[in-house]
């Protein structure tokens, strides 16, 4: 029987909200809570808070007890994926060879374990997710639960996420004799809880990584683990994993094979994948061919990046491990991508990164994404400030791996012929329309032609009768340059297109689709900019496209020269968003965020740098609400400090503008150490809290229809 956690915690949650502060009046759908400040400490669990700053964190388990004595909790909620993987094409379940990345930096649990975010200077970021199918988050502890930032993004791909069971020397070897040495019930109880884990926290799967000795008992039971384990992830998680890691032999012995072979294929047989160590040769690779069988696409051959040992490759020469790997037509998985980060200069990061996968490039089948609504404004989830729809709101460095919006195909293209014309593509931290990133698209139109395009997605989307599509960009510098969204349609019945182009002959598949010249008025709140050029340069473009029984396949970006002109031109463009959406989907109203709550408040007196104590206070303090999170992309949560409050209908001098703290993927947020001013004798301090919801589709919401609670606060009584 499938046990609904989220609902437990939910109750749990709402029985320590009633007993912890008093909700004393609700008006306008607003809760005000009123509590009496109170500097006593009230510790918060450590496994689930930063103890430096008191930021909820991702965690992992250390030890078999933890294991086995772990159960859902309100804290767990924070590191709940927002969804599970958006389907795409071709799915994981295809027998193509598939390419899995397996993340393993320092240790893990840097920067990327502070769930809500942080203000770190150039952290490390992945962005190459169109050519992946499973990520692995690698760490040394036991069991390493994927910091839910890396969850979110890879699942907003289509990309599978796997945790990591781990046990080495000989600590890894008493741990294993527990629960392999003994009857069914000892490993069952194991694979029960990383099911319930993987299950809970909303990834995919696990890689199980056995780094000792194992007792013949022990080994005998290894394969029956495995097949309980992959059988329970199967039926509890859609689309689950359970892959092998090439270490121990059938024998017991911990002896690396760099294959699969006779003496570790009874550990490929009772699970979904293989992964072998990395000393391989191609001699190697051609005896796997018949060990393997039908299944040649569930070997992931290993390849280290940092090239340690007698391997293939590696570095800037990882191609070379890539080019043996799918002559052979194995599946490849990339251990440790992150040396470009961790080895070479900061300050080259990005570029250093686009020439490591442009090189893999033609290795790594592109994959395409496969509903709607198809929304991006290319941010990488970091910053060195906040951006929303062009207005600035913080300035200062911020990374939050959740916040990554779907990411394009980057790279150069050039022009078949003389290679005069190209495109390039690549991600930028200098400006932004939402977020903290745009896509910076350089390129060349030779005299000899009229434009040149540059494919940024590939989708597979069975089209609805009527989608808008829309695309904010600015030119940089004096050219004339026409810019244009294009797409190219496939057959899903006997495609009709209606509001398009068609270009010419030679790309008769490709559309322009016509401008929205007069916007539907019940379309008003999505489609209200469009056409406006707003300040810093940026211009919203919107398009209706009709179409009956078509597949949307791919979405291009095209520059043309102005007419008459004939020179070679240069330019410069700055794309901020593209947007793909159900027009029925807009029609559809929204539901309100719906009982906002307050608990787990702590008190400190506010200080200045070390310096004498302000006239102020710092309240922590955890908010929860009720909101369907399939709706939306993210909440956006905000504060107003002071008696006026939020209220957009207060007053002709209209009201405090809200604070934005920072960005929520699940239904609950950790305000940590919030400025206030100190409640004078007799009077109640008040603080507001404002929980709006970002829709799919990308428009703003109006405030009124945003979640709120206020805080009345009051010096303790003498």
């Amino acid at each position: 029987m499938e046990v609904h956690w989220r609902a437990v915690c939910m109750e749990r949650l709402v029985i320590q909200c009633a007993g912890c502060l008093n909700r004393i009046e609700e008006e306008q759908e607003e809760a005000v809570f009123h509590e009496v400040v109170s500097f006593t400490p009230d510790p918060l669990p450590v496994r689930y808070y930063d103890k430096d700053t008191t930021k909820p964190i991702s965690f992992y388990l250390s030890s078999l007890e933890e294991l086995l004595a772990w159960t859902p909790n309100m804290e767990d909620g924070f590191n709940v994926a927002l969804e599970p993987s958006e389907c795409r094409q071709p799915p994981l379940s295809s027998h193509r060879p598939r390419t899995l990345l397996c993340h393993d930096m320092m240790g893990g649990y840097l920067d990327d374990k502070f769930i809500q975010g942080s203000a770190v200077q150039n952290p490390y970021s992945f962005y190459h997710w169109q050519y992946i199918d499973i990520f692995v988050y690698f760490s040394h502890h036991t069991v390493t639960i994927p910091p839910v930032g890396w969850t979110n993004a890879a699942h907003r791909h289509g990309v599978s996420v796997l945790g990591t069971f781990i046990t080495e020397w000989k600590e890894g070897g008493q741990l294993c004799e527990a629960f392999l040495a003994g009857d069914e019930r000892s490993y069952q109880a194991v694979a029960d809880q990383l099911v319930l884990i993987a299950q809970f926290f909303r990834f995919d799967g696990w890689l199980i990584n056995i780094e000792n000795s194992l007792s013949l008992a022990a080994v005998g039971n290894m394969p029956h683990f495995l097949q309980y384990l992959t059988t329970q992830l199967h039926q509890q998680v859609p689309g689950g994993l359970v892959l092998w890691y090439d270490s121990v032999v059938s024998s017991g012995h911990l002896k690396w094979q760099d294959e699969l072979n006779d003496h570790n294929r009874v550990f490929f047989n009772s699970c979904d994948g293989f992964f072998t160590n990395y000393n391989w040769q191609e001699e190697h690779l051609e005896r796997m061919l018949g060990q393997a069988g039908e299944r040649l696409a569930d070997v992931y051959v290993g390849v280290d990046v940092f090239a340690r040992g007698n391997v293939v490759g590696g570095r800037f020469d990882t191609d070379k491990s890539l080019e043996l790997i799918r002559k052979h037509g194995f599946s490849v998985a990339l251990f440790a991508p992150g040396w470009v980060y961790e080895c070479l200069e900061k300050k080259d990061f990005f570029q250093n990164q686009d020439k490591f996968w442009s090189l893999l490039e033609r290795y790594l089948p592109t994959h395409s994404i496969c509903s709607l609504p198809f929304v991006t404004s290319f941010c990488l989830g970091m910053g060195t400030r906040r951006v929303c729809y062009g207005q600035e709101e913080a300035v200062g460095p911020w990374y939050h791996p959740s916040a990554q919006e779907i990411q394009p195909l980057f790279g150069e293209h050039r022009l078949e012929g003389d290679g005069r014309g190209w495109v390039k593509t690549h991600c930028c931290l200098a400006d932004a329309w939402n977020g903290g990133s745009s896509l910076l698209i350089r390129g060349a139109i030779p005299p000899e032609v009229g434009d040149v395009a540059v494919r940024l997605f590939s989708l597979q989307v069975p089209v609805p009768p009527k989608v808008f599509l829309s695309m904010v960009y600015k030119l940089e510098g004096p050219s004339g340059v026409g810019v244009a969204l294009e797409l190219t349609t496939g057959s899903a019945g006997s495609c009709h297109i209606g509001g398009i182009s068609a270009l010419n002959a030679e790309t008769s598949s490709r559309y322009s689709p016509r401008p929205l010249r007069v916007p539907p008025t019940k379309l008003a709140r999505w489609v209200g900019r469009c056409g406006q050029q707003f300040s810093g340069g940026w211009v919203q473009r919107c398009y209706e496209v009709n179409l009956q029984g078509c597949l949307l396949q791919d979405l291009f970006i095209s520059f043309s020269r102005p007419l008459g002109s004939q020179e070679e031109m240069d330019f410069v463009c700055r794309l901020g968003e593209i947007q793909v959406v159900d027009a029925n989907s807009l029609l559809t109203p929204l539901p309100r965020v719906q009982a906002v709550t307050i608990s787990h408040v702590c008190w400190q007196r506010a200080t200045s740098d070390g310096e004498a104590p302000l006239a102020g206070l710092q309240l922590s303090c955890t908010l929860h609400w009720s909101y369907l999170v399939s709706h939306v992309r993210c909440f956006r949560i905000h504060c107003c400090r002071g008696t006026a409050g939020c209220s957009p209908n207060r007053g002709p001098l209209g009201p405090e503008k809200p604070t934005l703290l920072g960005l929520a993927f699940v239904n609950q947020y950790r305000v940590v150490d919030l400025v206030v001013a100190a409640a004078g004798p007799g009077q109640d301090g008040r603080v507001e809290f404002l929980v709006e919801p970002v829709p799919k589709e990308g428009f703003l919401v109006p405030q009124a229809e945003w979640g709120r609670a206020a805080m009345l606060y009051s010096a303790p009584r003498s």
